[in-house]
């Protein structure tokens, strides 16, 4: 009898979710399934997940954009329902845009004295995305669940571990606002706004930059740590504090430094404000100890939510091979984090999302394919150690939309202006039409549709979709989203709800590639390990397959 117990232990602790079933799921943003046919030789870990399982296109949602794509995914929703329908929203009561994954609510709790506004409760950040998480009722199971930074998740709340991702803001608020400067001497670095003060004024961190006078090296004071850079030199990531009462109360955050630039001219960047695993200003994980526990282990890590900033090399700041340097960096930390996450990983269910394929497709995509597959490699590569360190478990591939050539743009606002259409309909966002009268929902449709370019005698629209939204989410919907055919998309002027002089214009701009376009072009991808098939239509009901698997 004694012998037995033991046994019978152990037999009951198999017959637990713990040890049942093992699910990793690799989340590859903008993973195009035509590049990976074009290459399947040089992504061997791919390869054999085709071959020795499944390889399918997942259809992606409309508007085919990641805050949408991944809310779908999450909750199973349709846009209609989820509420998220582009990556910009309108203030229904003003028109302004704004971010459409999550809103910063102020305090209504404050006591004045003098200058200052203290609160009494402090302000909180609401998670737009409306639905329940697939992966919620697992771990209501017992089921370990840790999610790694997830799209369209931030603030990480509810059941399970979460690592917040895509929209998570810089500590300024944005989604990344970087800072160029062309001297040294002491600067002030600008810092996200004081709450503490009624008149809301930026603070300021005080940086003291010196650069030897005939050497390309410079000294960098930030708070308490002394650093030398030469030109061309990356610092790691270095603490920074915002004073918002002297002495009294501060706000940190963390950023790096690149030495562009000494002699003869100065060139500085410095990154976007990063929220400091360490010790965040804002919730970046569930439970908090999540973000320092993954510190501790891997270093310091980029907690905005797209790490890669596109806006600098576009901006002239980065040259090319500067910015792949700076995006290979970041997907090497992702692939750290990767490993941390293997260590911890028991059973259950663990989703790991990957930024860099999609980051580097914008800029890369049909004008450097040999480099952007680096990037696709070293994604296979990652998927590899982890079947090699998990060889039991399941592993599912997938992508949220795959990527398209962006040759011309559209200035929709424009084109609405020459047709007379322009007090009928308002083009704001990436594929969201807003029209004042429902009623012209069938004709402005097929007016699109009909929409060339005159320099190429090709169709610019090939689908237009009709948002029927769910009564919560009426008051922010677009009434049609606008399917863009391949070479072409909005411009960065209709993003922003502005009329530019003329309906096409070439693009000229580093970001060469995207997606949202019409959706039946940039399917997304599905790799499934051998064992029992999983069946997804779209990446719409892919959650609710994995969570099946359970």
């Amino acid at each position: 009898m004694k012998r037995l117990l033991p046994l019978l232990a152990l037999s009951l602790a198999a017959c637990g979710p713990h040890s049942t079933t093992k699910v990793i799921v690799f989340g590859v943003d903008g993973m195009d399934p035509n590049f990976v046919e074009r290459h399947w030789a040089d992504l061997p870990a791919l390869n054999q997940l085709r071959t020795e399982g499944s390889f399918a296109r997942l259809a992606t949602t409309d508007p085919p954009q990641s805050p949408v794509a991944w809310s779908g995914f999450i909750t199973g929703l349709p846009p209609a329902e989820h509420g998220i329908f582009d990556f910009v929203h309108r203030d229904p009561a003003t028109h302004e845009p704004y971010l459409s994954i999550t809103r910063t609510t102020a305090s209504h709790m404050l006591i004045p004295l003098g200058p200052w506004e203290l609160p009494l409760r402090p302000a909180g950040i609401q998670l737009l995305r409306k639905g329940q998480p697939f992966w919620v009722p697992l771990a209501e199971k017992g089921i370990p669940v840790s999610i790694l930074h997830m799209p369209a998740n931030f603030p990480p709340t509810g059941t399970g571990e979460q690592l917040a991702g895509m929209g998570t803001p810089d500590l300024r608020g944005t989604q990344g606002t970087y800072t160029l400067l062309d001297h040294a001497g002491e600067i002030d670095l600008p810092g996200p706004a004081n709450t503490l003060r009624r008149d809301h004024a930026p603070t300021a961190a005080k940086i003291r930059i010196d650069i030897d006078a005939v050497n390309p090296v410079a000294r960098f004071i930030v708070g308490d740590q002394t650093i030398l850079l030469n030109e061309g030199e990356w610092s790691g990531w270095l603490p920074v504090e915002f004073p918002l009462i002297e002495h009294l109360a501060s706000t940190r955050g963390m950023i790096r430094i690149f030495a562009k630039q000494l002699h003869p001219a100065v060139s500085i960047y410095i990154s976007p404000i990063n929220l400091d695993p360490l010790d965040p200003a804002l919730p970046l994980s569930n439970p908090s100890r999540m973000a320092p526990d993954y510190a501790k282990v891997i270093g310091r890590y980029p907690t905005v939510g797209i790490p890669q900033d596109t806006a600098a090399l576009r901006n002239g700041v980065f040259t090319l091979a500067e910015f792949l340097a700076h995006t290979k960096d970041i997907l090497n930390t992702e692939r750290r984090l990767l490993n941390a996450a293997l260590d911890r990983f028991q059973g259950g269910l663990l989703f790991f999302y990957f930024s860099s394929v999609d980051q580097n497709s914008h800029i890369l995509w049909g004008k450097n394919e040999a480099e952007l597959l680096t990037y696709y490699q070293g994604v296979d590569e990652a998927i590899a150690n982890a079947r090699r360190r998990e060889p039991t478990a399941r592993i599912i591939v997938m992508s949220d939309h795959g990527f398209a050539a962006f040759d011309r743009a559209v200035n929709l606002n424009t084109w609405l202006r020459q047709e007379g259409l322009h007090t009928r309909a308002w083009a704001l966002g990436l594929n969201a039409l807003y029209l004042t009268d429902p009623a012209d929902a069938p004709e402005i449709p097929r007016r699109l549709l009909e929409l060339q370019d005159p320099e190429t005698g090709k169709p610019a629209i090939t689908a237009v979709g009709l948002v029927q939204p769910a009564i919560a989410n009426k008051a922010i919907a677009p009434t049609l989203t606008v399917g863009y055919a391949p070479g072409y998309r909005a411009s960065w002027a209709t993003g922003l709800g502005e009329v530019a002089p003329q309906v096409f214009e070439t693009n000229t701009d580093a970001w060469q590639g995207d997606h949202c376009i019409d959706p039946a072009a940039v399917p997304g991808v599905l790799f499934v390990s051998k064992g029992p098939p999983i069946t997804a239509s779209s990446i719409q009901t892919l959650g609710a397959a994995i969570a099946r698997l359970f």
